[in-house]
């Protein structure tokens, strides 16, 4: 069966939903022969800033001589992004080869995300993985990747998070996601508001875990260069250049800093070029990537407040005459906490619905965006919004796509003239 055929029947086990619980995955890697037990991991859990702290880790193991995965969702534009052998993609034969067998062997119950994790786990354990970077889901102690026996892990800063599953309160959505943490492991934590890192800090006394938090243990700030400098653990570091771009990098650099540090202590030796050379060589596509042109793209998948706040504090690192937004978010989004941060920095919005399920209609964007004082127009979709944009700007104008991983998944498939299918999971 091809490819294609393989991944739409994955894709029909979202009528499952998300269904919290370690039992299902359990049992499918059991008919696996285990495959996540061949190679350690290392969890990431948070709301924002998962992504780009697991990509600068994946970067630093690589370039330390170790062969690392890194496990990441959703995708951009094409499913093998998920998998990352080395900071390359897995190849659609690869991924086309397990997935038959991880489908073939999948209980009827068994939830997409649970397979896709499943799935991960062969794919690394086939390819001779030594170590792997798991990003979690949306959750932690009920997470699918909570199965796997990881021996650190990293907490991104926590923030209203998926309400409807994990609490909804920003204490009771830290406490089910710092809930991953295994016994007697290393915990290395961005810096956090009181009342997650209460959680935090309750998880880890009941686990025996030692408690790494940035601004206490560990920091990152840039210099009058623009540059990265890192007080470390055990070294500091000076001159950093981030190969992910963004000025609110620096909490994402310096967590996954800490943590290779950390590791030295676990039989994972890294070298002190190894930290240079992968914080300098970490890519993490549609996070504040610019395509260059006249005016340039600037596609941002800042998706809830927090990530909204992150990419407004970037923008002032940006010399441009006028911001022109072109934006798609999905129906279960508040609109206005996601958009309000940008309001005033915005001189046009273009309101689209990437296609997606979920996505909110561009019509009833433009409306929500118009009540926030936004000059808003209603694009019949990603493509259109983009060529609007660029009828109406100027070379010095910068565009910029935002409000959903989604809107820029579309948008890259765009500008690269790839065959886009609506990304769903």
């Amino acid at each position: 069966m091809p490819l294609d055929h393989l991944i739409e029947q994955l894709y029909a086990r979202r009528r499952f939903g998300i269904r919290p619980g370690l039992d299902r995955v359990t049992a499918l890697l059991e008919r696996l022969g285990n495959p996540h037990l061949s190679f350690k991991s290392i969890h990431v859990v948070g709301t924002n800033g998962k992504g780009s702290t697991s990509a600068f880790l994946s970067s630093i193991l690589t370039c330390a001589g170790y062969r690392t995965a890194l496990f990441t969702s959703p995708h951009l534009v094409h499913f093998n992004e998920r998998f990352r052998i080395n900071e390359q993609d897995i190849t659609k034969q690869q991924l086309e080869s397990a997935l038959r067998r991880v489908l073939e062997l999948t209980p009827e119950e068994a939830t997409f995300f649970e397979v896709v994790t499943a799935l991960a786990a062969v794919l690394f354990a086939e390819t001779g993985i030594e170590i792997a970077v798991m990003e979690a889901g949306m959750g932690g102690r009920s997470d699918a990747t909570a199965i796997l026996p990881g021996l650190m892990t990293l907490i991104t800063p926590v923030s209203i998070d998926h309400s409807d599953y994990l609490g909804s309160t920003v204490a009771e959505i830290a406490a089910e996601k710092a809930g991953i943490i295994k016994p007697d492991t290393i915990v290395v934590s961005a810096a956090q508001h009181e009342n997650p890192l209460k959680e935090i800090n309750r998880q880890c006394r009941e686990q025996h875990a030692p408690l790494y938090l940035a601004g206490r243990e560990f920091s990152a700030e840039w210099n009058r260069h623009r540059l990265l400098d890192y007080n470390g653990i055990h070294a500091n570091m000076t001159n950093l250049k981030p190969g992910i771009p963004g000025s609110y990098q620096s909490n994402n650099a310096a967590v996954a800093l800490a943590a290779a540090e950390l590791l030295n202590g676990k039989g994972v030796t890294v070298a002190p070029e190894a930290f240079i050379d992968g914080i300098s060589k970490a890519r993490w596509p549609g996070r504040m990537e610019l395509i260059k042109g006249r005016p340039p793209l600037l596609l941002d998948g800042a998706h809830n407040p927090a990530g909204a706040e992150a990419l407004c504090q970037a923008l002032k690192q940006y010399n441009y005459e006028r911001l022109l937004v072109v934006t798609g978010i999905m129906a279960d989004k508040d609109v206005t906490a996601v958009l309000s941060p940008l309001a005033p920095m915005a001189n046009r919005v273009y309101c689209v619905s990437p296609a997606v399920e979920r996505a909110m209609d561009a019509h009833q964007l433009t409306t929500k965006t118009a009540e926030l004082g936004m000059n808003s127009t209603a694009c019949s979709s990603v493509a259109a919004g983009i060529a609007a944009a660029r009828s109406d700007a100027s070379p010095k104008d910068l565009i910029l796509v935002c409000g959903s991983l989604f809107t820029v998944g579309e948008a890259k498939a765009l500008l690269s003239g790839t065959e886009y299918k609506g990304i769903r999971g």
